[in-house]
């Protein structure tokens, strides 16, 4: 098993644990595969009665995943490489979300794209008040991937809209408001509640006892400003273009940072968001969604917005993408059919 997962049994609960602290525990190709592999033979198995995730180190839980592996696939024109990272990740997000016995996620810090296709899933999901959560795919030219528009699709449409089109990493109230976690607790408490979760394992009830535990640590998180502010441009974010949206946020004169960083982001990326978050709420299930997202990955790595866009962000850092201003309208119409 690889060392940047770390598995272990404690009482009746399994715990994964993701330690590549180095890359705020981005996660590979390998790490995926082995938390799969985990989670099968956990649901088979009647000693483990709940699963817990967490991740190591201080930054934070999890980055999202290894977006520099999957250009470096696409430019050495590995495309069947590439393609394997999103089967097999969205293969363990599925897997998540359906999961047989309770799965309980305690995040911290980072929680951004693959780390909300692991936590986001979860049926309990703790956090601490300085976690900051985000979906920054457009930054980098790709789309708000891991079936995380199954988990928004329940959240208001103009906050979800705002949050995925703009990439901006929001605190926990935010993230509690959007549904994104489901219990913040304090900081010192942190220790004392993960004894709590795993010890809930040998409870006759899980559900109730891990219910139990969100119910008597939950904490006020602070402010939500963010979806305060897409709540005032509710109107703005009712429109059905990426380009009218910005128009009208530009009028209302409530967000002008927010609009120099939504006129920043991919064209392309931002096409995709908007049109597969709307898919996304008239979809059945999960799978659904899932199946969505991987047609619509074949068809991003291949723009040239996902190289570049990794590149001025992940790999040169200049943050400086050059954009190709040609969105392929039709191209996501056709992955995003349910």
């Amino acid at each position: 098993m690889s060392e940047q997962v770390q598995i272990s049994i404690e009482g009746r609960m399994g715990v994964i644990a993701l330690n590549r602290p180095e890359a705020i525990n981005a996660l590979n190709l390998e790490m995926i595969e082995a938390i799969r592999a985990r989670l099968t033979l956990w649901a088979e198995d009647g000693a483990i009665k709940a699963v817990l995730f967490e991740g190591r180190g201080s930054k934070g839980f999890c980055a999202g995943g290894d977006v520099r592996a999957v250009r470096a696939a696409v430019l050495s024109d590995n495309h069947a490489g590439a393609d394997a990272f999103f089967v097999s990740e969205y293969a363990m997000n599925g897997q998540i979300a359906c999961y047989p016995k309770p799965v309980v996620a305690i995040t911290h810090g980072v929680v951004m794209g693959g780390g909300l296709g692991i936590a986001g899933h979860a049926r309990y999901r703790f956090t601490t008040p300085e976690a900051r959560f985000a979906m920054p795919e457009a930054a980098i030219g790709f789309f708000c991937d891991v079936g995380v528009n199954a988990i928004l699709s329940r959240s208001p449409l103009h906050r979800a809209l705002l949050f995925e089109l703009s990439g901006v990493p929001v605190g926990a109230a935010d993230a509690l408001a959007l549904g994104l976690t489901d219990c913040a607790i304090l900081p010192e408490r942190l220790a004392e509640v993960r004894r709590l979760i795993v010890g809930a394992a040998d409870s006759s009830n899980v559900d109730a006892a891990l219910t139990g535990i969100m119910e008597a640590e939950s904490i006020q998180a602070g402010e939500r400003t963010f979806c305060d502010l897409a709540d005032r441009l509710e109107g703005a974010l009712a429109r059905h273009e990426v380009s009218d949206i910005a128009a009208a946020i530009e009028e209302s004169g409530l967000a002008a940072e927010l609009l120099s960083v939504l006129r920043s982001r991919s064209p392309t990326s931002q096409e995709a968001i908007l049109r597969s978050h709307l898919a996304a709420r008239r979809a059945a299930s999960i799978d659904d969604v899932l199946q969505m997202d991987l047609k619509l990955s074949h068809l991003l790595i291949r723009q040239p917005d996902f190289a570049e866009g990794v590149r001025a962000v992940l790999v040169d850092k200049d943050h400086k993408p050059k954009w190709h201003l040609q969105v392929p309208k039709q191209e996501i119409a056709s992955a995003i059919a349910v």
